[in-house]
């Protein structure tokens, strides 16, 4: 079927859907305030949440961001507030962190926040 004749030197324009700008600044705030955290402090609240495999951590903590001086402490700071499962690799807070971990903290979700209130209860 031959291509209808048109004037337009771009034969399909792809219309991208506008986004809420308000929705874009309050995801941004949040990275960044995630961001300027400590990286021991955003372990350890990724970890109240669930356990992680080193490398799953990691890439999470990557998505927030990391810097430079954080890049190579990831292990010294699992060794300190984290237990390693042997069975599936696994690292999950230690009992004496649960103590640390805030419910506003910005990068919890509200299921997050769902789920931590159902965690510090126990």
């Amino acid at each position: 079927r031959p291509a209808p004749c048109s004037s337009d030197p771009v034969p399909v324009r792809k219309r991208s859907t506008p986004m809420n700008p308000a929705l874009m600044f309050r995801s941004s705030r949040t990275l960044n305030a995630v961001y300027q955290r400590p990286y021991r402090e955003r372990v350890i609240h990724l970890l109240a949440l669930r356990s992680y495999k080193k490398p799953e951590l990691l890439a999470r903590l990557q998505k927030d961001g990391v810097s430079f001086k954080d890049r190579n402490s990831l292990g010294m700071i699992l060794n300190q507030v984290a237990t390693l499962n042997p069975k599936d690799n696994s690292y999950s807070l230690k009992e004496g962190f649960f103590k640390d971990v805030r419910k506003d903290w910005p990068g919890y979700s509200e299921t997050d926040k769902q789920s931590l209130e159902l965690i510090l209860f126990r």
